[in-house]
């Protein structure tokens, strides 16, 4: 088991707790990050009092944020967002769409949200639609639908069942292949004329008696 001590929070962690706070953490985390920084320090009654006030700021800030966000989730909720994208005719992107690319957007839209608070529940890799949770808190969630579109006008269905590609995958233009590309087998080679005429010649001479 790795062994924690217990340290007072001189400043607040964000993901750990608030300035006055005594929280356990392991001693690495301590020794290598809180310690040096100045984040923390041994917990005595003294350094509890002197952080007092300190303490009442950061727990007036911490529901200032509260309230921001719970006024964000409610204005998120049911928020349909946008996202114009790169793709191939099927719908395919070219590149996915991050976190960031969506946290960037709200913030576009008015909404501060961090990458973090961006839920994806499957990587977003084609022109499609989207239920995207952002959860901003334990118990402040909302669920947005994101839209990802293509960034012009996709072969419809029937355009697709045309569209013919070579051996290397380059598309075939209509019209640039013979019929006869398309009635003669690759692996058969056409049948002469006087061959034909003879096997017709054959078939209709007369048996012998």
């Amino acid at each position: 088991m790795r062994h924690t001590i217990q340290l007072l929070l001189t400043e607040t962690v964000d993901g750990l707790g608030i300035v006055g706070d005594v929280v356990g953490v392991k001693a690495g985390y301590a020794r290598n990050f809180l310690l040096p920084r100045g984040y923390a320090t041994v917990p005595s009654d003294e350094a509890i009092a002197e952080l007092a006030e300190k303490r009442k700021v950061a727990e007036k800030e911490l529901a200032d944020l509260r309230a921001v966000r719970e006024k964000i989730v409610g204005n998120l909720e049911g928020l349909e967002l946008h996202l114009e994208r790169s793709c191939n005719d099927f719908g395919m992107l070219y590149g996915s769409v991050t976190q960031r690319d969506i946290a960037n957007a709200l913030g576009e839209n008015g909404y501060v949200v961090k990458p973090r608070e961006v839920r994806l529940p499957q990587a977003i890799k084609r022109v499609d639609s989207y239920e995207i949770p952002i959860k901003l808190a334990t118990d402040l969630e909302a669920t947005i639908k994101l839209w990802v579109v293509a960034d012009r006008d996709l072969p419809t269905d029937d355009d697709r069942v045309e569209m013919e590609f070579d051996n290397e995958g380059n598309l075939i233009e209509p019209g640039s292949r013979r019929k006869d590309d398309w009635d003669t087998p690759k692996d058969e080679a056409p049948a002469e004329e006087g061959d034909a005429k003879t096997e017709e010649a054959a078939a209709e001479a007369p048996a012998d008696a």
